[in-house]
């Protein structure tokens, strides 16, 4: 084979690896506005205020019979989709694996959430049960589906090029988010001129976020491609037997399953922030919906950069080092968030571009640092493992802040406890040899991680 006609092979690869990546990027541009829009703007104060409204005197709803606080009602229906997710996940992570056919399974996990999403239209009244639903069924199908895009990152990238991907598609879903949330900013602020109510307005950013994951869903849908893979035909597991047979599975890799506790623990405090931040703001700092969608604006605008510039520290430093240095902003952030005054905005925009910050970063750098210990062939499985981490296990945190505020009365006394989670998991972490964790997982050990 000649010179050139090797060039040209080369040339060619390189271009489609190109073109994935961009359709790569774009599912993260597609899901991140429900997170953003819905997840940490709307859904956590309007689903809050709908089951006050249907809440006794005593201020308690009761789903199934059970007395539940009215403003802990948001934090345990996440607890619960969360719940739901474990069951779901290894399930698809297998038989993505098993079948190479990651597609499918991710077309039917996007439009799942995004048809729950777009239905939160009809959430008005008293129907906070319904909001419940929808929000579980959303929060369990956006968690599910990323651990087929994840899984996606060991194929579509070298370990060299992993760091600026794994950025590149966080520093998208910021921009997405960004660009939603000044629409969602105009409608809700005007809603009085484009004649509808605030509570309607609201639910129109609600739906307008699942009408946008499901229409940007078809651009990765074209330009990503199926790959068959060393598992394929290999009979499935169920449930948690599938986990447990994945655990048993890294447990000949101990420090791909030491990072991956570690991540456990220090994401479920990202998690926790993310979905309760508008909560605290409007309950507890008695902030107005505007001034929330101008904060998580601001995190979305800063996550942008800051996930492109800690994608360049961890060229630098490593991205172990580089995470740990975002955890550390991560602890004197949330601490400091604590002692926010009450009605205090200027202050709430100041956390606010400590979050994003250190946002995006610490979870693009956490999502490439892992995919270097994934053994070829298992990246769905394995995924799927990192995904229950991400928003699978991320379940203790809600339910902690919700049972807190039930005990308490105090979200600053909920928020305040999150700083555990950032501190235990810097020493986990910090524990971890990574180079000799990739070594152990049968990859290349890049020059810098």
């Amino acid at each position: 084979m000649g010179t050139e006609t090797v060039r040209a092979q080369v040339t060619d690869e390189v271009t489609e690896r190109r073109r994935e990546q961009r359709g790569w990027y774009f599912y993260d541009w597609a899901c991140s506005v429900y997170s953003t829009s819905v997840l940490t703007v709307f859904l956590g104060p309007y689903l809050t205020s709908v089951a006050k409204h249907a809440a006794d005197a005593d201020g308690f709803v009761h789903p199934l019979g059970i007395p539940v606080r009215a403003g802990s009602f948001f934090a345990y229906a996440v607890s619960a989709s969360v719940i739901l997710s474990i069951f779901v996940m290894p399930m698809a992570g297998a038989a993505a694996d098993r079948t190479g056919r990651k597609k499918p399974l991710l077309a039917l996990c996007a439009y799942l959430g995004a048809a729950a999403t777009t239905g939160m239209f009809f959430l008005d009244g008293d129907r906070y049960l319904l909001g419940g639903l929808l929000l579980i069924v959303a929060n369990a199908s956006v968690a599910v589906s990323m651990v087929l895009y994840n899984s996606y990152l060991p194929q579509i990238a070298p370990p060299e090029e992993r760091d600026a991907v794994s950025s590149r598609g966080w520093a998208f879903g910021y921009a997405a988010g960004s660009l939603m949330l000044v629409v969602n900013l105009v409608l809700y602020s005007a809603h009085g001129s484009f004649g509808v109510s605030e509570s309607t307005a609201v639910r129109i950013c609600l739906a307008s976020a699942g009408i946008w994951w499901g229409a940007f869903t078809l651009v990765p849908l074209k330009r990503l491609r199926d790959r068959p893979t060393a598992a394929a035909g290999q009979a499935p597991g169920h449930g948690w037997r599938q986990l447990a047979a994945t655990v048993r599975d890294m447990r000949g890799k101990p420090l791909t399953l030491a990072f991956l506790f570690a991540y456990l623990v220090y994401n479920d405090g990202i998690q926790t922030v993310i979905s309760q931040a508008s909560v605290y703001g409007s309950e507890e700092l008695g902030l107005s919906q505007s001034t929330l969608i101008v904060a998580v604006l601001l995190v979305q605008v800063l996550a942008v950069g800051g996930a492109l510039g800690m994608g360049r520290l961890a060229r630098t430093y490593g991205a172990k080092r580089t995470i740990l240095g975002s955890l550390v902003a991560w602890t004197v952030t949330l601490g400091a968030g604590y002692f926010l005054p009450a009605g205090a905005p200027v202050w709430f925009f100041v956390l606010a571009a400590g979050i994003g910050l250190v946002l995006g970063g610490s979870q693009a750098l956490s999502r490439s640092l892992f995919s270097h210990l994934v053994p070829s062939g298992k990246e769905a499985e394995y995924f799927s493992a990192y995904e229950m981490s991400d928003r699978g296990m991320s379940w203790l945190g809600p339910l902690l802040f919700g049972l807190t505020y039930q005990l308490t009365g105090s979200y600053r006394d909920a928020i305040i406890s999150l700083v555990a989670f950032f501190v235990i998991g810097f020493v986990l972490l910090a524990r971890v040899p990574v180079r000799q964790a990739v070594h152990d997982a049968g990859n290349p050990v890049p020059d810098r991680i």
